[in-house]
């Protein structure tokens, strides 16, 4: 099956451009689209509240999901590369339109899927190493951090007989 997949963010967005690019992608390759999800629907949603994960659910070896670009899997990098992931695993390809990702099962879909995974690690490192830093400067300019104390107050269990 051929899917081609479609993700506007909000009612003020159209389907319309990506589902053009997508037709003459599909006649220019001379394939067909065998079904169309369309949502519209933020991209930081956790795919499975979205038709995609519907979608990623019935895929199966040898199926091929069409998109205008990766962006509309997901917002963020962790996600579209368990997206991905889920992809690779089930031997369905994705490909984009605007990207121009032919991702399926060879060496260089499994290298780029490394290499997101290890562009994501980075950020998560990153954002780490400026947190502390920015903790760090605030201690030392003497701002308490923390919860103030006596802001959290203890019920005691008192049981009555």
């Amino acid at each position: 099956m051929i899917y081609g997949y479609i993700r506007v963010s909000s009612d003020r967005q159209t389907i319309e451009n990506q589902r053009f690019e997508i037709i003459n992608f599909c006649k220019r390759q001379k394939i067909q689209i065998d079904g169309w999800i369309e949502e519209t629907i933020s991209g930081t949603r956790a795919y499975r509240e979205r038709e995609l994960g519907r979608l990623l659910d019935k895929v199966q070896k040898g199926d091929l999901i069409i998109c205008a670009e990766l962006s509309r899997l997901g917002r963020s990098l962790f996600m579209i590369m368990e997206i991905l992931n889920i992809c690779m695993t089930k031997e369905c390809k994705v490909w984009t339109i605007k990207d121009n990702y032919r991702l399926g099962e060879d060496i260089q879909s499994k290298v780029l899927a490394f290499a997101f995974g290890l562009a994501a690690e980075i950020e998560r490192n990153l954002i780490s190493m400026r947190t502390k830093e920015a903790l760090a400067r605030k201690k030392a300019e003497g701002v308490v951090l923390g919860r103030p104390k006596g802001s959290r107050k203890f019920k005691a269990a008192v049981k009555v007989e």
